[in-house]
């Protein structure tokens, strides 16, 4: 596992400080004054052989010297040093060590010395070019921040020192505590994923912030990344958002698609809340902590002062949040208690004289509205009532921050008596901000970090049902492409390609010259009023750039001129340039249609990107443009479709009706399924992707495909989050029951509560080596929101019930060689065979994935289990520590 050993760094028992000095200014006297200095409890013992003690402790020459096992270690000595310390330190036993030294990473041999070193051990490298570790429950600061750290619930990962010492200050400014900090440095060893991993499990973690400059690793960033937000708020910024995008691309969708673009998305489908500024990490936390994640994020606005309603309502749109229609019931039911001069709309302004009762009314009517989703209750101080008493009166209807169970921010204006009035509504538990632009960028966290976890959960297919695909007629296209050394296909082909995976193309006729156009172009006419000519040429990216296409044609001699024209043209512009030929195809007229582009790219960090926008010519002049990270299914597709402007305009307006989003959706989980299913696809352009009320139409494409890469199946491991694996299910028949086999899914939470009702405490003490009476949700939800990357986990369900029958789980290591496996059968449905048909399932995937054997830790009283691995082929061993284990052994037969 990805947290391997890492315990021993944020809980250690005694610690070694290799560098450890008394000498003024030094990096050694720092680390261990601070280590010193926040009382830490276990052993200390300082390593330099120029000193016989530091800071009162008896100082050590040599790692071999010191009278026990450090836990942990601090290495603050030159780069050269560290390899061969790193080694002794293995070799004594430590497991885990802060590697604050710089300089090792710019240095590659010296680096992977470092490495290799510490790899016979297992021990864990924090670093290099770190500040170190700070963990304040157990009084240990490992590190060299100038100042101690607040105790409380966040966790802080960040990528550069100065970042995590400016942090832990303006955290004490603010009465902000932390569970850990972790600053990563170099990341040669453990990483961000990895840290993400051990505080999703960790209890005194209840949020996770994280300054980012580098994504290492992104498949298992993001895997660890959406295990962390499914189960606590993960808040980030990643620094670097205006770094250029590739200059030469050979699709418009390269071209658009930039690298942050992708990071946002792959961050937002990881559940994860990115904001842009170190002020805002906080305050974005807090927020996102105190709430659920909402279906919705429509907001509502009361307020005793029209004017800062406004303000707020101008800071929502800039933050492209929702305003809340109110319903009929709720404005007759405000009616009713309001001055006859209330607004009448949202934002409901209730005037600046309004009494405390007016105030506890009007929020209490409106927060039970069903057509909003957040609440902002604003107050400006007037000579008419009291903030104090207002405050008041909202904080008697708040219950855990919440009012009719929406989430309630608010926003008293003004200075001392406004501050005796946000004291009142903190003291209610509800969120309280200074200024109209806070109150309404914390309602946009909530927002956005409710959209991104309604994301998190989504796990579109492998195979999705709904997405007609030839992939033989594909297979075959491609593999003749490559043969003849291409790796851009022609027109006709990308729209044989695109039309396979169903969608709608008009029919294209390749002429070799401009005779045959015209010729062609007759024959079209008889059933068309207009045809369209485009220019085929390998020796050309985009035709509109020589003038390659020619629309409105109404007679067979103006497509033959069309083309000798086009041809003229190719020449004056690249004399070198080829003619392969002419499309001719009928021109395409829809009345109240849109021009769009629907893309792949390539990402050369979190691998194929799918694109969609506003279309045509201009495409990259207006760059209304969106990406996403592939698998996509339904809702993702039209989440993608719903962060663009012309999203919006699709949706109809005015006498425009709006187009059959139906239709595009399935044209972008078609190029979603493509994806999948041919890792050779490089990039992709429909452009334009005629969408109207009718349908959708692709009226150009261009595909490029790597050669070297065709012959490679699907799913592709390019992916950064990899689909449901659906071929994986099956049906088995065992004592005259019929189950099915399934990889797990996020529903089957709900199946865990009955399924562990019925089996015995006995059996639950097998699979989890220890008694358990209750799951939290947390941890169900946990269990069934996997990545199907290193965790893989296969149900049973019984056909005839539904009811949950056996969970059979695997757990790759990050070296992706071998797994640790768990087993559990509800208990009345035992001895029938179910645990040795899933055993057998989780061997074949294992056995599929590439993995060299699979493990398990057994009670050596668990009789029944030992016996049946033994028969199942496993081998048995003792446990090297632990008298009460044994280890289970499966070795796997690779396919290759």
């Amino acid at each position: 596992m990805s947290i391997r050993n890492l315990h021993h760094a944020i809980d250690p028992k005694s610690l070694a400080i290799v560098g450890a000095s008394d000498r003024a200014g030094s990096l050694g006297r720092v680390v261990i004054q601070n280590v010193i200095g926040t009382g830490f409890e276990g052993e200390i013992w300082p390593i330099n052989p120029k000193h016989e003690q530091v800071a009162g402790h008896r100082c050590y020459s040599r790692v071999a010297d010191v009278p026990g096992v450090p836990d942990l270690a601090v290495i603050v000595t030159p780069p050269q040093t560290v390899p061969a310390l790193i080694h002794e330190l293995g070799k004594k036993g430590t497991r885990a060590a802060v590697v604050i030294t710089a300089g090792i990473n710019a240095d590659e041999g010296l680096k992977q010395a470092m490495l290799e070193a510490a790899k016979p051990f297992l021990l864990r490298i924090i670093g290099p070019n770190t500040v170190g570790l700070i963990v304040p429950s157990a009084r240990l600061n490992a590190s060299f921040a100038h100042m101690q750290a607040q105790r409380g619930g966040i966790a802080l990962l960040s990528q550069s020192g100065a970042i995590t010492t400016s942090l832990i200050d303006w955290a004490a400014d603010n009465n902000v505590g932390f569970s850990k900090i972790v600053s990563l440095g170099d990341m040669a060893d453990a990483d961000a994923g990895d840290f993400l991993d051990l505080f999703a499990g960790d209890p005194e973690t209840h949020a996770i912030v994280m300054y980012l400059e580098t994504i290492s690793n992104p498949r298992k960033f993001l895997s660890a990344a959406r295990a962390a937000a499914r189960v606590k708020p993960v808040v980030a910024i990643k620094a670097g958002r205006h770094a250029e995008a590739a200059k030469a691309a050979a699709t418009h969708t390269g071209a658009l698609s930039g690298a942050d673009r992708v990071v946002d998305a792959a961050l937002r489908r990881a559940g994860i809340l990115r904001i842009e500024g170190l002020g805002e990490l906080f305050d974005a936390t807090e927020t996102v902590a105190r709430f659920p994640p909402l279906e919705r994020g429509r907001v509502a606005i009361v307020t005793n002062g029209g004017g800062a309603g406004v303000l707020v309502v101008d800071r929502l749109v800039d933050f492209a949040c929702a305003l809340a229609d109110l319903s009929p019931d709720t404005i007759r039911a405000l009616d009713r208690i309001l001055p006859a001069n209330w607004s009448r709309d949202n934002p409901v302004d209730i005037i600046g004289d309004a009494p405390p009762d007016r105030y506890r009314r009007a929020v209490e009517i409106i927060a039970q509205d069903p057509e909003l989703d957040i609440l902002i209750v604003m107050n400006c101080p007037t000579g008419l009532a009291s903030p104090v008493d207002a405050a008041r009166a909202v904080a008697s209807l708040a219950r855990s921050g919440t009012i009719s169970g929406k989430p309630v921010l608010t926003c008293w204006l003004g200075g001392r008596t406004a501050g005796a009035g946000r004291e009142v509504l903190q003291q209610a538990g509800l969120a309280s901000y200074d200024t109209p632009s806070d109150v309404a960028l914390a309602a946009s966290y909530l927002a956005r970090w409710s959209k991104a976890q309604q994301a998190l959960v989504r796990v579109p297919s492998s195979q999705d049902e709904e997405v007609p695909c030839d992939r033989a007629l594909v297979q075959s296209i491609f593999h003749k492409v490559a043969a003849e050394g291409r790796r851009m296909l022609s027109e006709l082909e990308a729209k044989s390609v695109i039309a396979a995976y169903g969608i709608p193309v008009p029919h294209t006729v390749i002429a070799k010259s401009p005779e045959e156009a015209e010729a062609v172009a007759g024959r079209l006419l008889a059933g068309a009023t207009k045809v369209v000519i485009k220019l085929v040429s390998k020796s050309i990216t985009h035709k509109s750039d020589v003038g390659g296409v020619v629309l409105d044609i109404r007679s067979a001699v103006a497509a033959r001129q069309a083309a000798e024209a086009m041809a003229a043209r190719l020449k004056v512009h690249d004399p070198t340039a080829v003619v392969d030929g002419f499309a001719v195809q009928p021109m395409i007229e829809r009345k109240h249609a849109w021009e769009l582009i629907a893309g792949i790219s390539r990402d050369s960090i979190f691998g194929p990107v799918v694109l969609f926008g506003s279309g045509g010519v201009s495409v990259e002049v207006v760059a209304d443009t969106a990406v996403a990270l592939p698998p996509l299914d339904a809702v993702l597709a039209g989440d993608l479709i719903d962060q663009t402007r012309v999203g919006k305009l699709l949706a109809g307006f005015r006498n425009e009706p709006p187009a059959d989003r139906s239709a595009i959706c399935k044209a972008l989980t078609a190029l979603s399924q493509m994806t999948v299913d041919f890792p050779c696809v490089l990039s992709m352009d429909i452009n334009p992707l005629v969408a109207s009320a009718e349908g959708v139409t692709a009226l150009d494409a261009r595909i490029e495909i790597d050669p070297q890469t065709v012959a490679r199946p699907g799913p592709n491991r390019d992916l950064a989050i990899r689909p449901y694996p659906s071929g994986w299910e099956k049906q088995v028949t065992l004592a005259d029951r019929l189950y099915h086999l399934r990889p797990i899914r996020p529903p089957d939470a709900a199946l865990y509560p009955d399924f562990l009702s019925k089996t015995s405490s006995a059996d639950i003490r097998f699979r989890f080596l220890s008694s358990r009476k209750h799951f939290q949700d947390q941890m169900l939800v946990r269990l069934t929101q996997i990545d199907y990357e290193r965790e893989m986990a296969f149900v049973a369900l019984d056909r005839q019930s539904g009811e949950l029958a056996g969970i059979a789980r695997l757990y790759a290591d990050p070296d992706h060689e071998a797994a640790e496996y768990g087993l559990l059968i509800r208990t009345d449905l035992q001895g029938h065979g179910l645990g040795w048909a899933l055993l057998a399932q989780l061997r074949d995937y294992a056995t599929a994935d590439g993995l060299k054997r699979i493990e398990g830790l057994i009670l050596s009283d668990n009789a029944k289990m030992l016996k049946m691995c033994k028969e199942f082929g496993f081998s048995i061993s003792s446990h090297p520590t632990d008298a009460t284990l044994r280890i289970a052994t499966l070795a796997l037969q690779s396919q290759a």
